[in-house]
C-alpha cells in the first residue's frame, strides 16, 4: 500500500518535484524516508466519485503522480514523548535547513514513529524558492540562510550541528545531486510552463542544490544562531 501524492492538489507538480528531490536527498544522507515510487492515476477513477472536490482532484491529477510507502501502525511523532539522539536531531535539522523545509514544526512535525524508529515524511513544502517568479535565473537564492529554521521541532536537540556538517556535505556529491535531479519527470517540469524548457529547470534545481553546499553555508550559521 502507498500514500498517493496528487499532482492536482495544492501547489501542483512543483510539490511533487520537492517531495521526490528532498526525499531522495534525505535517503542519500542516510536519513529514514519511506520508499518513493511513481504512480499512474487513471482519470476514469473519478467517474463514480460523488464528491465534486475529490472528482476534480482525480481528474486534474490524471497521469504521473508520486506515492510513498504506507507504514502500517505508525503514529505521529510526539516531541514530548520521543527524544531523538543529538546526532540524529542534528542531521535532520541540517537536512531541513538545506532543503528549506517550512513544515517540520511543533504544529506539523511531518515525522512518524514506526517500529520504534523515526521516519521523515511529506517534503512537498521544501524547495519553496521554485514558487517565485523567475526563480530559475536567480542563483542568489541558494545563499538564503533560511531563518524559518527557528521553528523546527528538533532545534533544541540539534546539539551536534558542527560535528555533522562536514559529513553531511561530503555525502552530497555532484554526481549524487545530478542523479537525483535527473529522476524528476519532464512532465512535472512542464506543469503550466513552456514545453521544451525542462532542461533549463533541471539545471536550475541542480545549481541551487550544489550552490547551497558551498562554504560558508549560511543555513548552518543560521541554525547555530537560532539555537
Amino acid at each position: 500500500m502507498y500514500v498517493l501524492k496528487f499532482r492536482g492538489a495544492g501547489q501542483g507538480a512543483r510539490a511533487l518535484v520537492a517531495e521526490l528531490a528532498s526525499g531522495e536527498i534525505a535517503r542519500a544522507l542516510g536519513l529514514p524516508v519511506p520508499e518513493l515510487v511513481f504512480a499512474e492515476l487513471d482519470a476514469d477513477l473519478a467517474r463514480t466519485e460523488p464528491d465534486p472536490e475529490i472528482f476534480a482532484l482525480i481528474r486534474t491529477s490524471a497521469g504521473l503522480n508520486l506515492a510513498l510507502d504506507y507504514l502500517p501502525g505508525s503514529v505521529t511523532f510526539d516531541p514530548v514523548v520521543e527524544t531523538p539522539t543529538p546526532d540524529l536531531a542534528s542531521r535532520i535539522v541540517w537536512f531541513d535547513a538545506y532543503v528549506t523545509n517550512v513544515d517540520r514544526s511543533v504544529r506539523n512535525t511531518n515525522m512518524l514513529m514506526w517500529h520504534r524508529q523515526l521516519w521523515l515524511i511529506d517534503h512537498g513544502a521544501t524547495l519553496y524558492f521554485h514558487h517565485s517568479p523567475g526563480w530559475a535565473a536567480d542563483r542568489g537564492r541558494a545563499r538564503d540562510p533560511f531563518p524559518l529554521i527557528r521553528d523546527h521541532v528538533l532545534l533544541r536537540a540539534a546539539r551536534m550541528l558542527e560535528e555533522v556538517d562536514a559529513a553531511m556535505t561530503d555525502r552530497l556529491t555532484t554526481d549524487i545531486i545530478a542523479g537525483i535531479v535527473e529522476l524528476i519527470p519532464d512532465v512535472w517540469l512542464e506543469d503550466g510552463r513552456c514545453e521544451g524548457e525542462e532542461a533549463q529547470y533541471r539545471t536550475a534545481y541542480r545549481n541551487f542544490l550544489l550552490d547551497r553546499l558551498a562554504s560558508p553555508r549560511a543555513f548552518v550559521a543560521e541554525v547555530a544562531r537560532a539555537r
